[in-house]
């Protein structure tokens, strides 16, 4: 299948719900700087290929790779109850070479 057909295959409504949230942490920082990837909190029942076609167009990118990681939530005491985190689904996503993304917001 090629390129052109790929994208053209989704939903453009699912595809801008596909990526909740970026992930802006140490760890995701230090893969960001090592491996120029990218990291998000997806939903749940997203595909590598949506998440890929999501980050090309929402962003104007070139995405080399997509790696999928689900975190099971963690149990938490709060005092005499007990609660749950939720499940998370994150997304590394590996942009090809000499691509760039900002999510600061700031111009470059």
């Amino acid at each position: 299948m090629s390129q052109a057909n790929q994208t053209q295959k989704f939903d453009e409504g699912r595809l801008m719900q596909v990526l909740v949230a970026p992930i802006v942490s140490e760890k995701a920082t230090m893969v960001a700087e090592k491996s120029n990837a990218v990291t998000f909190k997806v939903l749940q029942d997203a595909t590598k290929h949506e998440i890929k076609a999501a980050v090309e167009l929402m962003f104007k990118v070139e995405v080399k790779g997509v790696s999928v990681v689900n975190t099971k939530g963690k149990t938490k005491r709060f005092g005499k109850s007990v609660g749950r985190r939720d499940n998370v689904r994150k997304a590394y996503v590996r942009l090809k070479p000499g691509q760039e993304l900002n999510l600061g917001g700031e111009a470059a």
